[in-house]
């Protein structure tokens, strides 16, 4: 059912029940005021009948001149005196005869003489009598009809009125949705410039129409950054298929030598690595697109991963001399997934010792800053640091500093892309500067959590 349709049933139905209540309460409270006017009277009336028995006796009475209903009579039920319509029989039963007698001003209404007639009963001055009067409800029977009639008349065209006019409403309303929709079919996933119209009304739908523009620059942010990253991957992936097609295609020839083939071998099997490598950084970082889902936190003794790390890298550093300095409180610990940080402080090492001069230090620190919820991972290297133009992209995917992170040297540029996605998947964040002394320094900011037994920290060389 349209929201329109269901809004203007829901008006109306609402308007109905608005209209029964407030015409049952109209009508109720018109009784209970038309009732008080009549029983006014009736006090009156009765007043007069109880002096002119006190001033002349009963039997003076004259009770059939006036065409209303009256009586007197005792308390045990004998008829003292009465009007034609009442005569020969009490006009109130022993229970209410008893509650006039206890001093109690009786009123209701009855059928009497077949007429609906309203009663009043009080005493009088004599002891054991009462006094009965009463007179009919016609006048105001007929008012609280007209004004039933009304109600029942009048309603049912106010609550389709009510009901038609939220159906415009709604309408006017929903007018400017139903164009937001249709400006949002109307853009396709080619259209890189569409956006909806926002009303000049700065309300709700101006509020709408305003997310929904951020909405959509979001998803053409994020469909030109997957693009470009499936660009660039397949730019990457092309130059290692293509070199191991040309070695396998080499090796093929005919009249190649024993020594060649075994070469060509070797080459195709480096190529080989080289995708697998690339294939599971690509895969890292998708998976890392997908939220922090890839990280298996448990808290980790961060002097051991650290020590670990610096001595993985020592052997990859061993050739030119290059060594890994570690300087952490030995208390220290993290809530961090070990494997993937660990991936990340390889890539960070890996990367400082390819570009730091032979016989030189890399320096691999962590410590608690000021904020006792946090703690900061370093690591920095002695060699020329980032190009300045670099440093605000330095964690971009398939990006690489100069000429010297080339492809042949430094891999596909992902290994700080990699880093900044593990470190946030932990809920922290990566960032990369020049050292004011020289050479380039990378700070990993984690969550920490310390450990209950304090030790002495240690700064050592592996």
């Amino acid at each position: 059912m349209p929201l329109r349709l269901r809004l203007a049933l829901l008006f109306a139905l609402a308007t109905a029940l608005a209209i029964t209540v407030a015409g049952f309460g109209f009508l109720l409270q018109l009784r209970i005021s038309l009732d008080a006017s009549l029983d006014s009277s009736l006090v009156s009336r009765a007043s007069a009948l109880v002096d002119e028995v006190s001033a002349a006796g009963m039997g003076s009475l004259r009770l059939g001149q006036d065409e209303e209903p009256a009586q007197f009579l005792a308390v045990d039920g004998q008829v003292l005196a009465s009007s034609p319509e009442l005569a020969g029989r009490p006009a109130l039963s022993s229970a209410q005869r008893g509650e006039v007698a206890a001093g109690r001003t009786l009123t209701f209404t009855t059928e009497l003489g077949g007429e609906r007639t309203r009663v009043l009963a009080r005493t009088t001055n004599a002891p054991g009598t009462l006094v009965v009067v009463g007179t009919g409800t016609d006048i105001s029977d007929a008012a609280a009809d007209h004004v039933e009639y009304a109600i029942l008349l009048g309603g049912p065209p106010a609550v389709v009125a009510a009901g038609f006019a939220a159906w415009l409403l709604a309408g006017a309303a929903l007018r400017p949705v139903e164009r937001m929709r249709r400006e949002t079919a109307e853009i396709s996933e080619h259209d890189t410039t569409g956006q909806l119209a926002v009303p000049p009304t700065r309300d709700e739908i101006a509020a709408l129409a305003i997310t929904m523009n951020a909405l959509l620059d979001r998803l053409r942010a994020a469909v030109v950054r997957e693009r470009g990253f499936v660009a660039d991957a397949g730019h990457e992936l092309r130059t290692p298929l293509a070199m191991l097609r040309a070695e396998l295609e080499l090796a093929a020839r005919p009249g190649r030598s024993r020594a060649e083939l075994a070469e060509a071998v070797a080459a195709a099997g480096q190529e080989t690595e080289r995708l697998i490598r690339l294939s599971e950084s690509l895969l890292l970082l998708a998976r890392a697109e997908g939220g922090p889902s890839f990280v298996r936190a448990v808290p980790t003794p961060l002097h051991e991963l650290l020590t670990g790390a610096a001595r993985g890298a020592n052997a990859y550093g061993a050739d030119r001399s290059v060594t890994v300095e570690v300087d952490c409180p030995l208390d220290l610990t993290v809530t961090a997934d070990p494997d993937r940080l660990r991936q990340a402080l390889d890539n960070l090492l890996e990367n400082a010792i390819r570009h730091s001069p032979v016989g030189e230090v890399v320096q691999l620190a962590a410590h608690r800053p000021s904020s006792p919820a946090s703690l900061r991972i370093t690591v920095r290297d002695h060699g020329a640091g980032f190009p300045a133009e670099f440093i605000p992209h330095a964690f971009e995917r398939f990006r690489r500093a100069d000429t010297a992170r080339a492809r042949t040297d430094g891999g596909a540029g992902l290994g700080l892309a990699i880093v900044r996605a593990i470190i946030r998947a932990h809920g922290g964040e990566a960032l990369a500067r020049n050292h004011p002394a020289g050479g380039a320094i990378v700070v990993l900011h984690l969550p920490h959590h310390q450990l209950d037994q304090p030790r002495t920290a240690s700064a050592l060389r592996v």
